[in-house]
């Protein structure tokens, strides 16, 4: 179960991507939900997205360090 909310978690945070407000609401979202080791997965994720998408780069400060 926890595997399909990491995925979704994905889907969604790419479907919001056009919007920084609305991708920052979206990734507090899933730091609550996710499990530590999945937090980590989706901070690379995250970072790898940040590089085809430069204006998401002020969302990074809500990932855990």
């Amino acid at each position: 179960m926890a595997r399909a909310m990491f995925e979704y978690t994905k889907t969604i945070l790419e479907k919001v991507s056009f919007d920084a407000l609305l991708f920052c609401k979206e990734l507090e979202k899933a730091v609550k939900c996710l499990l530590p080791y999945e937090i980590k997965e989706l901070q690379i994720w995250v970072r790898q997205l940040i590089t085809r998408n430069p204006e998401l780069a002020s969302c990074i400060n809500l990932l855990p360090k």
